[in-house]
Order: structure tokens, then C-alpha cells, then sequence
């Protein structure tokens, strides 16, 4: 994987798009676990959370943070109707390719391939970008999201149309919409605060 090092911390920062587990450095300073409170905790929803350096920066806003995060799960985990969670990992990972952000599209990358089986697919869609051809079906997908993260205003009917010449009914079409626009509001706030970088073990 190509790398460089930065000299004042010696951390290993990934250039490229990858489907490997990176890990995350803030730019400022997480808020200390030892000072998390009830409302803090209440704002994490996920007690494991505390472990992440990205959680806590954010769960100095509790409330915000926990509005974002059930957010992001209603989105992603509920199986009620809609896309197959490997369809809404892709137009997440489409969004995080598209915005640059190296560590959003590894971690829905590396979905992408657990729940659709096409790793080379979503490889190639890191690889190439979104001129890569994945099919009809995850190309309508990737164009709808990239068009969403690129400017709103540019996402319109013909999108539309795409999706449902694939198949794609509303709920379907919400799921698309939801997962690339949550993750291009997501990704210019993970970038504004830190950096991916290799895991050091």
C-alpha cells in the first residue's frame, strides 16, 4: 500500500484507496474517557465507541452525537425494506470515493465486499473511481451517489430513472439517497478533523 510519513509524528498516512482496516489520527484532542458522564455515554449509544478517537472528539456535543449516530444506524441496519445492506455500503463507499476520503471508503468498501461477495468489484471502484463499470445495476447506484456528493442540485430524474430501470422501488431509491448523503456530509467532517493512518501492529 503506498504511505508516506509524516517527519513530526512518525505516523504511517495511506495515499491510496484500500479495503484494509486503517486506523484514525485526530488533529486535536479526544475528550478523556475518564471524564465522560451519563449524558456522554447516553450521547455514544455504543459503549465501545469510547475506544474510538473520531467518537471521542464528537461526543463533546452528546446530544448531537447521539442523534448522528442513530441516524447513521437507521440507515445502514435496518433491514426493513429497501436496499440489501451491501447496495447501501456501496453508495456510501461511492460517496467517500468521490470526496476523498481514504478512511469513510475503506471501512464501507470493506462492507460493500462482506455482504455483496464482490471484492474485486468494490476494488475496482476504489481503484478507478466512479468512472469504474460495476454493472448496470451498482453503475446507478455509484452514479446516484456521486451526483448527491458532488452538489445536490445535480442529483435529479434521470438518477431517478436509472434506479428504478434496475429494479430500485422508493424505499430503495431512499436508501441510495440516504447512504451517499450521510456519508458526504460524514466524510467533510472526518476530514476537517484528522487523517487515516496504518494500524502500527
Amino acid at each position: 500500500m503506498t504511505e508516506h510519513t509524516i517527519p513530526q509524528s512518525g505516523h504511517a498516512v495511506p495515499t491510496v484507496f484500500t479495503q484494509a482496516q486503517l486506523d484514525w489520527l485526530p488533529w486535536l484532542e479526544p475528550f478523556p474517557e475518564a471524564a465522560l458522564t451519563e449524558r456522554h455515554w447516553a450521547g455514544l449509544v455504543d459503549a465501545s465507541r469510547a475506544k474510538s478517537p473520531y467518537f471521542m472528539l464528537l461526543v463533546r456535543d452528546p446530544d448531537i452525537l447521539q442523534a448522528r449516530t442513530k441516524t447513521d444506524k437507521d440507515i445502514f441496519y435496518n433491514p426493513e425494506a429497501g436496499l440489501p445492506r451491501a447496495e447501501r455500503e456501496l453508495a456510501a463507499a461511492a460517496a467517500s470515493r468521490l470526496n476523498g476520503c481514504i478512511y469513510c471508503a475503506s471501512v464501507h468498501a470493506r462492507f460493500a465486499t462482506h455482504f455483496s461477495k464482490r471484492g474485486d468489484d468494490v476494488q475496482r471502484l476504489l481503484d478507478d473511481g466512479l468512472t469504474a463499470d460495476l454493472g448496470p445495476r451498482w453503475n446507478a447506484i455509484t452514479s446516484a451517489s456521486a451526483a448527491l456528493s458532488a452538489t445536490p442540485s445535480s442529483f435529479g430524474a434521470a438518477h431517478v430513472a436509472a434506479l428504478r430501470a434496475q429494479g430500485l422501488d422508493d424505499a430503495a431509491i431512499v436508501d441510495v439517497i440516504n447512504g451517499a448523503a450521510f456519508f458526504n456530509w460524514a466524510n467533510r467532517l472526518m476530514l476537517s478533523l484528522g487523517e487515516p493512518e496504518l494500524p502500527t501492529t
